[in-house]
């Protein structure tokens, strides 16, 4: 069931940024990024995952009734639950997600999400375009769609940016927010299905631009284990069986074209097994006219 916003009121913005405190100039920049929207009054919410918000030398634009409040979490909850407790503190109707190390581009960005959420209804996440400050091609895995090769379109999409959206607090809310047992990669998918499920609508904007370095995700040290459990777990949680075996089959298959790595592997397929056998929280499997749904959109939930 959709839920809309009551009343002419604008609608207010909030910004969610995650930090383990070791990039201070960075989060400088991303914060100042998001307080200095024009027509914007953001409320920035600073979470430290595990670790204390660092000192910043940012100020409120004179005439902006814009904030900043700090949030400390007590161990590295991970990416999910840092972003879940985030959004519980913030008071705005959308919620942006930011990395600390990206910014926004164009000082209009919130004016431009403020319509659209305040006017289509059904919207529930706006996934940025994410590019390289230092002018590079960009990356593929930050168009979220099959055919990724015009990162200047805008199209509906299954899937989003976790550290590059914006989302309808009250839809968040309604699903129950993110997977916190994920830690790092796909709670946006899962998040994305569950949306779906509820008949909202996920765009990718290019209009929406975020700059961020260009990193590659295997930087982390458990991105092939995490990927593969939580692939698994995205399944089981939102798949009917049959698409479930499917989805699954078709990664393994993917994986071993795609990896050469036998290192990679091994972690890979370690993580597929954790996925199997532990507990990968509540299944709500989706019904088949939303699978039809993505089929339509150009991405079965098979891939």
């Amino acid at each position: 069931m959709l839920s809309t916003r009551q009343g002419d009121d604008p609608l207010k913005i909030s910004c969610v940024i995650l930090t383990m405190g070791n990039r201070v100039p960075e989060l400088g920049r991303a914060v100042e990024s998001a307080l200095n929207q024009s027509d914007g009054d953001v409320e920035v919410v600073i979470v430290g995952n595990g670790a204390d918000v660092p000192e910043l030398s940012v100020s409120i634009p004179e005439g902006s009734s814009a904030s900043v409040k700090t949030l400390r979490l007590g161990h590295n909850a991970g990416i999910p639950a840092g972003r879940n407790r985030g959004v519980e503190e913030c008071s705005g109707d959308v919620v942006l997600f930011l990395d600390d190390d990206g910014w926004y581009a164009d000082t209009g960005l919130v004016s431009h999400l403020r319509e659209r959420f305040s006017t289509e209804h059904d919207l529930a996440v706006v996934s940025f375009r994410v590019m390289d400050p230092d002018g590079g091609t960009g990356q593929r895995r930050h168009v979220p769609r099959l055919r990724a090769g015009d990162p200047e379109r805008s199209s509906p999409v299954t899937t989003f940016l976790g550290g590059a959206c914006a989302i309808r607090r009250s839809a968040f809310l309604q699903v129950g927010g993110l997977p916190e047992r994920f830690f790092y990669a796909h709670e946006e998918t899962d998040l994305a299905w569950r949306l779906l499920g509820e008949g909202y609508r996920i765009e990718y904007d290019a209009k929406t631009v975020m700059y961020h370095p260009q990193v590659p995700p295997t930087r982390h040290a458990d991105f092939y284990r995490l990927n593969a459990r939580n692939r698994v777990w995205l399944a089981r949680r939102n798949l009917p069986w049959p698409l479930a075996l499917l989805y699954l089959l078709n990664w393994v298959v993917l994986t071993l074209v795609r990896e050469r790595s036998s290192s990679a592997l091994r972690s890979w397929f370690k993580g597929f097994a954790e996925g199997l056998r532990e507990p990968a929280g509540e299944r709500r499997p989706m019904a088949w006219n939303t699978a039809w749904r993505m089929l339509r959109l150009g991405r079965p939930p098979i891939v």
